[in-house]
């Protein structure tokens, strides 16, 4: 799955939503407290379980009140959370937003901050995956979470204030864990919001070890992503290429896998020195490449 850089004008409409937001909770220090988001916006938090389908049965009866439904059928929330597996669902109608409990606090913290998301920006106040009467296109979701997830990173990450620090030096796998500390996020939604930020070209990548083999069924790349300036002067480059080249030199099995600089060619034929770093978690392997310099050959002049 590669990142989807949005329309810069949707991107600024979004900020703006975003801005007023932490505006109006005095501009805080990382990390953010989504309790004191959820109660400037006056949203509920409920939980829900995936692996017990009891508490979700539950959590889907006290959606009822004095016997009336407040959305439309409001057990089709079961189909569509097994169906996509989601981690977190906003109910624009009763201005809650529903966690599964079962995945880990990173998780949860980036699925409600997804759906704080959704909550602030005025065009997406008519989504509700408990009406059927609305459907999206795969192209047209797709853009709608992507706006989500934007509007998620620049809420967590303070807006300018990452972008900033990412620019002033963190451009290194060791600056990226840094920054995911600092701000209470996991290392790969930093890893995200980096891309956003980077001017220089850059890439991302999530993966499994590089010298195994992926499960039956699954693809070894779970997601690339590309900073502005990468995807515009290497279009060309397949998140494939990448991962072939990780099994030329990570070998080691936890924590840092393997460092180099290798070349890669833009859309002119021109080869570019990028600096790969790769980190192994135990359940991806997260790839960090940023550029370095132009590959200057040089060329010797024998004498007659």
């Amino acid at each position: 799955m590669e990142n989807v850089l949005l329309n810069p004008n949707t991107a600024k409409s979004i900020d703006q939503h975003v801005q007023k937001v932490l505006h109006d909770l005095d501009n805080p220090e990382p990390p953010l407290d989504l309790s004191d988001v959820r109660e400037l916006l006056k949203l509920d938090r409920a939980y829900y379980s995936s692996a017990d389908h009891d508490v979700l049965d539950e959590v889907i009866h006290r959606l009822k009140v004095a016997g009336r439904q407040n959305i439309k059928r409001p057990t089709i929330l079961k189909d569509v959370i097994k169906k996509k597996g989601l981690n977190a669902l906003w109910l624009p109608d009763r201005k809650r937003i529903l966690i599964d409990s079962d995945v880990p606090r990173m998780k949860q913290r980036w699925g409600e901050a997804h759906e704080i998301g959704h909550s602030i920006i005025p065009w997406h106040e008519w989504l509700s995956h408990g009406d059927q009467k609305r459907t999206l296109s795969h192209t047209c979701e797709h853009k709608v979470e992507a706006e989500a997830n934007y509007a998620a990173g620049r809420l967590l990450f303070l807006q300018d204030r990452f972008i900033e620090e990412v620019r002033s030096g963190h451009t290194c796998f060791a600056g990226i864990r840094e920054l995911a500390r600092s701000y209470d996020n996991s290392i790969t939604s930093t890893l995200c919001r980096a891309m956003e930020a980077l001017e220089t070209p850059a890439f991302g990548l999530g993966s499994v070890h590089p010298q195994e083999e992926p499960q039956q069924g699954t693809e070894p790349v779970k997601y690339y992503l590309r900073s502005a300036s990468f995807a515009d002067e290497f279009p060309s480059i397949t998140a494939m290429e990448i991962f072939q080249i990780l099994g030329d030199f990570c070998f080691r099995k936890r924590g840092p896998i393997g460092t180099q600089e290798v070349l890669i060619k833009d859309t002119n034929g021109n080869d570019h020195i990028f600096l790969i770093e790769c980190f192994y978690n135990h359940y991806d392997a997260l790839t960090l490449g940023v550029f370095q310099r132009v590959h200057s050959v040089s060329v010797s002049v024998g004498n007659n």
